[in-house]
């Protein structure tokens, strides 16, 4: 079993799995009211929110016949951290390299006499 921030980057590689996870940002939803934009089956559906419920990323419910799927952002939480490394990473790279362009564009002093 691959560790958790490797099954979170992998459940959102997909940009069908990103999308179902942006509406269930947004409340609660069965399996058929998340198929409804998709150009596929059912089942080709509940694949996908079967991996986001393995990455813990989505939590399904069950009231009476209604079987709501809801969003579990915790996860994301260790992402973030990831990705905030290189953050800090590429704003000391366009740091030093905006200095540089601010040295090159000095006019330089003619030291010559």
């Amino acid at each position: 079993m691959p560790d958790p921030l490797s099954a979170t980057l992998a459940a959102l590689a997909d940009p069908t799995r990103r999308a179902i996870l942006t509406r269930l940002s947004q409340g609660e939803a069965s399996v058929n009211e998340l198929a409804e934009p998709f150009d596929m089956t059912l089942a080709a559906v509940s694949k996908h929110i079967k991996v986001l419920e393995s990455a813990g990323l989505v939590r399904r419910g069950r009231h009476a016949q209604y079987r709501p799927c809801a969003l579990e952002a915790a996860p994301m939480r260790e992402v973030a951290a990831y990705v905030e490394t290189y953050r800090r990473f590429w704003e000391q790279n366009l740091d030093q390299l905006d200095a540089y362009l601010k040295k090159l564009q000095t006019p330089q002093s003619d030291t010559k006499n």
